[in-house]
């Protein structure tokens, strides 16, 4: 397989493109998706304004979703990477899944900015008039959802876990990456000694594979 090389002015315009979208995290994260300008971001990103709008012509909301694309893209491509029939075949199912949680919280922990700018404008998106946005965020979630199910449904189909609905499963797990991060994270961004993939993992995989009764209920 052929590999192609960058030419200079791809690297360049690739360099200038994330310069632009690690300016807008920032200033988003300061300053609040709303409150933020692109004047701040061309500022911050030492860009002329029009420059950012030759990038993304869409401007400040197609900076967010570039982000947030960013976001989604890497979950989808962890899940699609991380599972497999031979992975699912020769171990134990919690121990394939549990270990798959844990990867997602580091996932997000090393995203951390991105991931609590996602989860507050998400709520502004769903909750707002702002149906076109609301869309694309469902239409996100909707393909990581579908690159979970798949192995969830391969492994009810060899009866290891309880045969529900794996679409729906699918987005169970993710809400409970999501709530254990919103937890374990600090407001402001930074790390927290709590935010620990490993427990993390375990925690949401009792949840998920034993549930709350004990064995005396």
């Amino acid at each position: 397989m052929e590999v192609q090389t960058l030419t200079r002015r791809d690297r360049e315009r690739l360099a200038r493109s994330r310069a632009i979208l690690d300016a807008a995290l920032d200033t988003f994260a300061e300053k609040g998706y709303e409150g933020a300008t692109l004047d701040e971001v061309a500022e911050r990103a030492e860009f002329g304004k029009g420059t950012l709008y030759n990038y993304f012509p869409g401007g400040k909301e197609e900076i967010l979703f570039a982000l947030f694309d960013e976001v989604y893209d890497g979950v989808v491509r962890l899940t699609d990477n991380y599972f497999s029939d031979q992975l699912l075949g020769e171990n134990a199912t919690r121990e394939v899944f549990r270990a798959y949680i844990s990867r997602m919280i580091s996932h997000f922990i090393d995203r951390l900015p991105n991931f609590l700018l996602l989860i507050k404008e998400a709520h502004r998106m769903v909750f707002g008039d702002q149906t076109e946005s609301a869309d694309y965020l469902f239409t996100q979630r909707e393909r990581v959802a579908e690159a979970l199910a798949r192995p969830l449904q391969s492994a009810m189909d060899r009866g290891e876990i309880k045969p529900l609905d794996a679409h729906t499963v699918a987005h169970l797990v993710m809400g409970n990456i999501h709530g254990y991060l919103m937890f374990a994270c600090p407001r402001n961004g930074g790390k927290s000694a709590s935010a620990d993939p490993e427990q993390g993992a375990d925690f949401i995989t009792t949840i998920l594979f034993d549930g709350l009764l004990t064995d005396a209920q």
